[in-house]
């Protein structure tokens, strides 16, 4: 089999961490919820998804937000202590330089929403090293909904056995091996290059 012609990452938990507990700590601080309570209203909460598949702007978010838990910042206070709760994992980002180096096109595929990407853009400079984005919040959709899929394969000029996937849930990675594409559950930075190496893309 021909190797794959572009490789698609997940963003959090596969080139970034996140912790949503720091975030719900820093509203805390200044809210009248305690941080667990804070942290179970936003993290995979109805709310966000809300947000993360474009349904309300980042304005109607905060407005969500400081009803619910009381915070009583500015939004760009809040988005300060919403969006940097990200760090690098380094590894991963060295996989996909070293792809990069070899010409290989290479695309983020998630589930997010524009507070955390403007927060990434600005703070890590390899995520402007990509030769396409497919983020939920612009296409009103979320993994793993097949139409989200169907962006990604409309991005990219390709499909099936010509991509390779990475990405920590075990969903998205299902519903995109359903589609043919070599997909990979991301459970560490070495087995994701091992898998990387194994579709003859790294020596």
């Amino acid at each position: 089999m021909a190797p794959p012609e572009a490789v698609i990452f997940d963003l959090g938990k596969v080139l970034v961490d996140f912790d949503y507990s720091i975030a719900a700590h820093r509203i805390a601080a200044r809210a009248r919820m305690t941080a667990p309570d804070i942290q179970a209203s936003i993290d995979h909460s109805p709310l966000l998804f809300r947000f993360e598949t474009g349904r309300m702007s980042r304005e109607e978010f905060f407005a969500e937000v400081r009803s619910t838990t009381g915070f009583d910042g500015t939004l760009q206070e809040f988005t300060e202590s919403f969006a940097d709760i990200f760090t690098p994992i380094e590894p991963m980002v060295r996989l996909h330089s070293e792809l990069r180096r070899a010409g290989i096109p290479t695309f983020i595929f998630s589930n997010t929403n524009e507070l955390a990407v403007g927060h990434i853009r600005s703070r890590f400079p390899f995520f402007g090293d990509f030769d396409g984005y497919i983020l939920s919040y612009e296409h009103g959709s979320m993994k793993p909904d097949d139409a989200l899929y169907d962006v990604v394969e409309a991005t990219t000029g390709r499909r099936g056995a010509s991509l390779l996937y990475f990405d920590d849930r075990l969903e998205n990675v299902k519903t995109a091996s359903g589609r043919g594409w070599r997909a990979v559950h991301h459970i560490s930075p070495d087995e994701s290059r091992k898998a990387a190496q194994q579709a003859g893309l790294l020596k």
